[in-house]
This record gives C-alpha cells, sequence and structure tokens, in this order.
C-alpha cells in the first residue's frame, strides 16, 4: 500500500492523489516542448503541476531533457518540493556549496533522507553525479517510507546491490515493474535514471494523476511523403550516376552542431528556428527578387528571430518560424530584419502544417527545392528521444536542371541525367554497420536507413541539415565523417505519389 512517511514533522505536499489545480488548461503540446510523445509525458505534466518540476533551461524552463540523467542536487531538489520540506541553517557538506541546489541538499539531509556520497565520512554529496536506479530506490523507500518487500528477491540482477532491499521495498509498493518489459526480471541497478523516467517514479509514489496534454501540432500530416518510411521502395535506376556525380568517396558532413564557426564569431553552426505563440505581433515581410513566388506578409516573425549564419552573415540567412498553436510555419530566404520591425527578404513560403498541398509547381521557397526546410532538419531534441521519423534534408554541389516529386522548382543550368533533380530521396543502405557509433549518432543513421535524406539544395555534398543547438557534441558529430557516398543509394519514390500537386502518399 502506497503511503507518504511524515518525515522529522514534514507534512507532505501530495495527499490522497490529488494535484494542485492549474490555473489554465494546458496548451497544445503542454508544459515543455521536448517530450512530446515521451511515454512519460503524462507523469512529467504530473509533477510539473504539482510543483515538483520547473525544467531544465533556466529561466525559460519550456524544457524537461527527459533523456537526461538525473543528478544528485536534482534529486534532492524534487524531493525537497515533493515533500514540502522546510529549510535549515545547518551545512551538511563539503562539496556542494554555490551549487544551484545547496539549500535542497541540506534540506534532504536535515529529513534523514540522504547520508552522503563518501561513507563513512560521508561528508560530501557529490551533487553533480549521476543518480542510478540502486541509488534512486534508496532515495525513495527513505522519503516515501515503504517498509514492505515482498519477500524479498524481486529481480534477477540485484542480488549484489548495496541496496537489494530498497529495490524489493520500491516494487512491492509499485513504484517500479523493472527494466525489461514485458518480462520485468531485472532492475538494472547501476543504469544511470533519466529524467523521464524520474517523473514516473516521483508521481506514483506521490499518488498524482497523469495529465495528458493536447496534441502539439504535427509537422505535416502523418501520410505525408516527409514522415514516410522508403526502406523498402525500389532503388532508383540511376542511383549509381547520382552516388558517383555526389561523390562515391565523399564523407557525410553534421552542418550543424553546438558553437559558433569559425570561432569568434557569431556564426551558430546550423539552419536555426524560433517558435512564437499567438502574443507574437505580425509584421510586414517586403520581397526582394523572387517575390511572384512568395507568400505575401505579413507574419509574426520576432526582430531577433534567429537568422542561418548569424547577423552578420552572407549566404542564405534563412529565417524559420513555427507557431504550433496556428499549426504554420514561415520560412525567409536571405532575411534582413529593418529598423521598424519589418523584415526584407530574396523570397519567402508559408505552410499550413496540417494540409498536404504542395507550393505551385515552379516556384521557389526559401530552399532551392521549393520544399519546407524545417521538417528535414535533424534536431537535439528528437535524437535524445530515440527516434527520428522524417526524411532529413540534405545538399550536394551539382543537380539538374529538373526536380522531381515532392520538389516544386530546380537551380541548374545542368542538363545531364548523371546529376540528381531536386526532390531526389537517398537512403543509407539497409547492409550499412552503425552498430559502432555512438547511440545519438545510430538514431540518425537509422532515420537515415528508414525515411531517408532529401536533396533540397545546392551547397557541399554530403552535408547534413540540422539546428544548432548548445547540447550538441561536436566530437560524437564527426564520428560520421568516415561514412563514404557509397554507403548511400537512390530510391523512387513515385509509386507513393497520389497527386503531383499534393505531399500525401498513396497505400
Amino acid at each position: 500500500m502506497k503511503r507518504l512517511l511524515l518525515l522529522f514533522g514534514v507534512v507532505a505536499l501530495l495527499v490522497a492523489g490529488v494535484v494542485p489545480l492549474q490555473a489554465a488548461p494546458l496548451d497544445p503540446g503542454g508544459t515543455f516542448r521536448d517530450d512530446d510523445g515521451n511515454v512519460h509525458e503524462p507523469s512529467i505534466e504530473a509533477i510539473a503541476a504539482a510543483g515538483i518540476t520547473k525544467g531544465c533551461n533556466p529561466p525559460t524552463n519550456d524544457r524537461y531533457c527527459p533523456a537526461d540523467s538525473v543528478s544528485r542536487g536534482e534529486m534532492a531538489a524534487f524531493l525537497v518540493r515533493a515533500l514540502d520540506l522546510g529549510p535549515t541553517t545547518v551545512d551538511y557538506f563539503t562539496d556542494d556549496a554555490g551549487w544551484v541546489f545547496e539549500a535542497d541538499i541540506n534540506s534532504l539531509a536535515a529529513s534523514g533522507i540522504t547520508r552522503g556520497c563518501n561513507p563513512p565520512a560521508n561528508d560530501r554529496f557529490c551533487p553533480g553525479g549521476s543518480v542510478t536506479r540502486e541509488q534512486m530506490a534508496a532515495f525513495l523507500v527513505r522519503a516515501f517510507g515503504y517498509d514492505d518487500d515482498g519477500g524479498g528477491d524481486r529481480f534477477d540482477d540485484d542480488d549484489d546491490s548495496l541496496f537489494a532491499g530498497d529495490i524489493d521495498r520500491l516494487a512491492t509498493a509499485g513504484i517500479t515493474l523493472g527494466c525489461n518489459p514485458p518480462e520485468n526480471s531485472m532492475f538494472c541497478p547501476t543504469r544511470q535514471v533519466r529524467r523521464d523516467e524520474m517523473a514516473s517514479f516521483l508521481a506514483r509514489a506521490g499518488e498524482l494523476s497523469p495529465i495528458t496534454p493536447p496534441v502539439r501540432c504535427s509537422v505535416l500530416p502523418a501520410d505525408n511523403i516527409w514522415n514516410t518510411p522508403i526502406d523498402d521502395l525500389p532503388v532508383d535506376p540511376n542511383s549509381a550516376a547520382y552516388i558517383n556525380t555526389i561523390g562515391a568517396g565523399d564523407t557525410l558532413h553534421a552542418d550543424f552542431g553546438s558553437g559558433v564557426w569559425p570561432p569568434g564569431s557569431n556564426s551558430p553552426i546550423g539552419i536555426p528556428f524560433i517558435e512564437v505563440g499567438p502574443g507574437q505581433p505580425d509584421v510586414a515581410i517586403n520581397y526582394t527578387a523572387y517575390g511572384n513566388e512568395s507568400d505575401p506578409g505579413p507574419w509574426p516573425v520576432p526582430a531577433n528571430a534567429p537568422i542561418e549564419g548569424g547577423p552578420d552573415a552572407g549566404g542564405d540567412r534563412h529565417v524559420l518560424v513555427l507557431d504550433r498553436d496556428e499549426c504554420v510555419l514561415y520560412e525567409l530566404y536571405r532575411a534582413f530584419p529593418q529598423g521598424n520591425g519589418s523584415w526584407d527578404a530574396d523570397s519567402g513560403a508559408e505552410y499550413d502544417l496540417t494540409s498536404n498541398s504542395l507550393r505551385p509547381d515552379g516556384w521557389t521557397s526559401a530552399d532551392a527545392a521549393g520544399l519546407p526546410i524545417f521538417p528535414g532538419l535533424v534536431t537535439y531534441d528528437e535524437v535524445a528521444s530515440g527516434e527520428i521519423t522524417h526524411a532529413i534534408r540534405f545538399t550536394v554541389d551539382r543537380t539538374r536542371n529538373e526536380h522531381v516529386w515532392p520538389a516544386r522548382h530546380d537551380a541548374s543550368s545542368l542538363s545531364g541525367s548523371q546529376y540528381p533533380p531536386m526532390g531526389q530521396r537517398f537512403r543509407l543502405k539497409a547492409d550499412f554497420d552503425i552498430s559502432g557509433y555512438s547511440a545519438e549518432i545510430q538514431v540518425i543513421l537509422t532515420a537515415m536507413k528508414e525515411y531517408g535524406l532529401i536533396l533540397a539544395d545546392n551547397g557541399s555534398p554530403w552535408f547534413i541539415s540540422g539546428a544548432p543547438d548548445d547540447r550538441w557534441d561536436n566530437d560524437m558529430l564527426h564520428e560520421w565523417d568516415d561514412i563514404p557516398g557509397s554507403a548511400f543509394e537512390a530510391v523512387d519514390v513515385s509509386s507513393l505519389m497520389v497527386d503531383p500537386d499534393s505531399g500525401r502518399v498513396g497505400g
């Protein structure tokens, strides 16, 4: 039976499964923008509503970082908020001075829930250390007072764990099921606890009702060509010629990452985007080159919207604005902010993300292929979630003066059949071994096998498009520098087309 323990006179905030009332209904997608579709999202929303979590990127706090490991400092904060533990003037540890969670750590120690990280002295807390699943069990058992071990030996892999008894008590209380569903014969005691898993542990311990937010706007319909697997489609007859022209020996390059390039510049690595809400005012968009193939403003483009390459950049200077409330995407090419709040741009396109409609044939967009850019970007959050479910944008240096569905535009004077047309789909060959790459890189490479790449612009060969993010590990992104173009093949997607003016796939 789950119960809340009154520790040292502390009155717990969470009782009888009651979640504090929210001031207003949740917006589509909920509190955080990086947990959509996560199996633990209802628990994340529950602990957010209860005030147990605030987010992971202060002061904005619009992300939860579900795939990150829980630090010991974060664990202290979670439990102090869950149990409404009061402050203490005693400083228990020597290694937490200056940490944002120092007060929470001391409160947790005063309650007897933590003892330290270096027995027997226990004068350190190791606030930056990651919490393992066995340590999590001990924290929750002490915090919530679980004392029934159900006869013990619930799992096959915790016999040597110092916390085996706590693990059995946690399982008997129904807070954990195991780590290898559906058998759940294992607990994985030494594995680090992820923040999304921790939300579910805390929600169960506090008897919080799950909260499922309204579905956030998706990026194009599920039956759109961008979101359709192509792993079982036939190889294009011109595949070998295309690969050789692009460069069979040239290798992949992540055209995104953390920080800036070159060093000392103000140029983030990748194509940035910004999300706006209903309060963002519309501003005038003035087209300077391809206005006859562009969608008119006004658009809700903030004056400080990030520009590809930074504010001083030459080149494409893409600006991408995503309004998830209205389900609309706005994209500009060679965009320049003006002093009156308006924007000048060579071209621009507006996309209804609930629609499969394509632009008029022959029209450009913010991209040479006349396609949207954002649906093809690799983002940190989706990689951290463990899955990419869309095709990925990439560039090559020479293209044909033709385009194939779903592209609407081309930008070349070359007519040879060896040159790939805009919109051509490619995929990483099924037998290419990805097992030696980091888990995050495997997520991207798996998407390249299942959903493939879409040729969208002229540029450097095999450059893969993504959004800049300070959380990217640039060294990790260089792991695939050894993957040659010969590992790819062109794909014929024509069998999926039901209407040349629609991105909807048949079947």
